[in-house]
């Protein structure tokens, strides 16, 4: 085929398709035209929803709070040596037992002195403060609520009732689509 030839066959099909939309839509003009109905109420319908609503509850409390202090003191670990060393000097019997008496005398006194110093907790302290803390926790509360879904609408038209849903509130008269077919076609 031609190109001139496709254009026509294409020109053809857009002539008809067009002349089948705006026949059809003419037909449907003619047997459907816009009316107003009274409305004889209209009653909202509401329904019911539960939310879970988180809510941040917050508090102050007193903490306590505990430092233990530094190293413990020397002192009973010296005086502990002092004392064995004197010991161990009176005890030993001549000059070199003497020297030997004292140097373990002492040893002994430091290691028993420091033993029971920290047995007893001496020379450390505790140092005890209390402070405000803020503490927050979510809680979680179920809110309900009613919810407008639209309303249900009674009409008039023609001496019948009808009625619809709706989203909106219609006011005193709602448009209507009228469409008039014949009965045995």
């Amino acid at each position: 085929m031609k190109k001139s030839s496709i254009t026509k066959v294409f020109m053809s099909v857009t002539a008809m398709a067009t002349a089948c939309v705006f026949s059809s839509s003419t037909l449907a003009e003619r047997n459907q035209h816009v009316d107003f109905a009274k409305v004889i109420s209209s009653t909202p319908i509401y329904e019911t929803v539960e939310r879970s609503v988180p809510e941040e509850h917050c508090w102050v409390e007193t903490v306590r709070e505990e430092h233990r202090g530094g190293k413990s003191s020397a002192t009973p670990t010296l005086v502990g040596g002092i004392v064995g060393g004197v010991i161990g000097n009176a005890v030993g019997k001549g000059s070199d037992n003497k020297k030997i008496g004292a140097v373990v005398g002492s040893i002994l006194g430091m290691s028993v002195a420091n033993d029971i110093s920290k047995r007893n907790g001496r020379g450390h302290h505790t140092e005890v403060n209390y402070r405000d803390v803020e503490r927050c926790e979510v809680r979680y509360h179920t809110r309900t609520e009613r919810q407008l879904q639209g309303y249900d609408v009674v009409y008039k038209y023609h001496g019948k009732r009808y009625t619809t849903f709706m989203q909106r509130e219609p006011g005193d008269r709602l448009e209507v689509a009228v469409s008039i077919t014949p009965r045995n076609y």
